[in-house]
């Protein structure tokens, strides 16, 4: 295929995944689960077919270093949108979560899947070891799943609930990792023992699952305050080489821990902690590139997935069978277990709080990422896990992802969100270290009601308005600026003014819609009145 032909190929792939995600959060579908759907549409049973019949073929290699690029900057990002002071107060909880609640839901999912399936002896027999495996593979609540869906929608959670599902996403992917890569090496060992080959020794795979999981965590921390002093004294000509170092630092750090035997994840989302909670110079524009390029990595990195798999396979019973199993051990079984056994030491969380916890075990691309791995190192039954692992993942965008919002209301758990308004027309964003907040204010006419100048409209204390947006044109007002309606006034307020002025907008706003549920009520009476006049005519 010409280069031309598949860049344009990529080009409307990714407009059509863009547009997907607008429609996807009008309607509350996950945008991860669109960009599989469109990679599926695009692949080589979909309309992929018009190239006969082969579509945009990824081969296994190749999906394994782009995903995991992907996943290295999405867990790099996520470390760096994770403020300390945010999940200080749930960081034993959320640590316990990532490495014991992972192990109990794959030790839970694995012996139930052996158990029901040799039960049932329909599908496949299956060995301990190979449904263990299966069970790490989706072990893990996925980052890019909770951090898209949470931070995209919106959504609030009371109780601290929304910092510990984000530390937990993106720390519980290294013991996934280690579990997954383990059993993999167990399962190929197992295979090559009874073709004649060397034994499996339990005691050196418990060494380096440890080994992986200290040199990770030291390592990351090391790297990212050495990034942070090197950043602090280095000063650079051009100011976009910042996001570039950082990015740079990123893919130095994952690379150095592999081959330090540590482990590369756990690496990663340290490294973004330490340099996201410290100051360094152009900090809020790497923030923005690593935004950009975070939802970059996770559409190419859905698409892709979605270009590999075939729909046709899923309607196999030996594929959806097990994936409804699974599903079901999954939801409603082991990760309920592994939640109420690691929250037993912390009374402080409710009963309707471990429900949420429970219910926000997404699944996302790591499990299809750990199911590349199984194909890529000759696992035996590799493909079937991996149409599997496929099917479950969709469902659990599907079922789960979807009614995030339903289920936290249903609790009694969903908040406004504490993020602030966000600015639409001034690009602006004050340091976490200026107590200080930006906010927008649309003038209307209730505000022009006791004159058009600015030191007539009434402002909260501690307030200043700083620029004034009319049509496509900015200024710096005065006390005495004459004021349109439609005008946007850029604010910045104290932060103990914030509340002040969320009490005025959310008063003007409930002025403006007594006034018009006014004046239809007395258009309706009118209405009433001269049908009446009318009739009597």
């Amino acid at each position: 295929m010409q280069v031309e032909l598949v860049l344009l190929i990529l080009s409307l792939l990714f407009f059509v995944s863009i547009f997907a995600d607008k429609i996807g959060y009008k309607y509350g579908v996950p945008a991860l689960l669109l960009f599989l759907i469109v990679g599926m549409l695009f692949g080589s049973q979909g309309l992929g077919a018009v190239w006969g019949g082969k579509g945009m073929a990824i081969e296994t290699g190749s999906a394994q270093a782009i995903s995991t690029l992907a996943m290295c900057i999405i867990l790099f990002t996520g470390g760096m949108e994770t403020k300390l002071s945010d999940i200080r107060s749930v960081l034993v909880p959320g640590v316990t979560l990532a490495t014991l609640g992972v192990l109990i839901t794959c030790v839970v999912t694995g012996v139930l899947i052996y158990l029901i399936f040799g039960w049932i002896n329909a599908v496949a027999s299956v060995s301990i070891w190979f449904a263990l495996l299966m069970a790490a593979t989706m072990s893990s609540t996925d980052s890019a799943s909770v951090f898209s869906i949470l931070r995209t929608n919106g959504i609030g959670l009371k109780h601290n609930l929304r910092p510990l599902l984000e530390l937990e996403s993106g720390a519980n992917d290294p013991m996934a990792y280690v579990l997954t890569t383990t059993l993999i090496s167990v399962v190929v060992g197992m295979d090559a023992e009874a073709a004649g080959g060397a034994r499996v020794e339990a005691l050196p795979i418990v060494q380096t699952i440890i080994i992986q999981l200290v040199m990770g965590a030291v390592l990351g921390l090391a790297f990212g305050r050495g990034l942070v002093m090197l950043m602090r004294r280095v000063k650079l000509g051009n100011e976009a080489l910042y996001p570039i170092m950082v990015l740079t630092a990123c893919i130095f750090i994952f690379s150095v821990t592999y081959y330090l035997q540590g482990n590369t994840y756990l690496a990663v989302y340290v490294g973004g902690l330490i340099i996201g909670n410290s100051k360094f110079a152009r900090k809020r524009q790497t923030q923005s590139f690593f935004n950009g390029l975070t939802w970059l990595s996770q559409l190419v990195m859905f698409l892709m997935l979605g270009l590999m798999v075939k729909p046709a396979e899923f309607l196999d019973y030996h594929v959806w069978l097990p994936c409804l199993i699974i599903s079901i051990v999954m939801v409603f079984i082991s990760r309920p277990v592994a939640v109420y056994l690691c929250m037993l030491p912390f009374r402080e969380y409710r009963q309707r709080d471990k429900l949420m916890l429970s219910w926000v075990g997404l699944k996302g691309a790591v499990p299809i990422i750990f199911a590349i791995m199984c194909k890529a190192n000759g696992v035996p039954g590799a493909d079937m896990v991996f149409n599997i692992v496929f099917l479950c993942t969709l469902v659990s965008l599907l079922v789960q992802g979807t009614t995030l919002t339903y289920v936290a209301s249903r609790l009694e758990l969903a908040t406004v969100p504490q993020e602030g308004r966000t600015l639409e027309y001034f690009d602006i964003d004050l340091p976490d270290e200026i107590q200080s907040s930006a906010n927008e204010i649309e003038v209307s006419e209730d505000m022009l009601a006791k004159g058009s100048t600015l030191r007539d409209v009434k402002l909260p204390p501690h307030t200043l308005v700083v620029m004034v947006r009319r049509g496509e044109d900015f200024f710096v007002p005065t006390g005495v600026s004459e004021l349109q309606k439609g005008d946007q006034l850029l604010v910045i307020s104290d932060k103990d003014a914030e509340a002040s002025y969320k009490q005025m907008t959310d008063a003007a706003e409930e002025e403006a819609q007594w006034r018009a549920d006014m004046k239809e009520r007395a258009k309706a009476r009118w209405d009433k009145a001269t049908a009446w006049m009318h009739k009597k005519r």
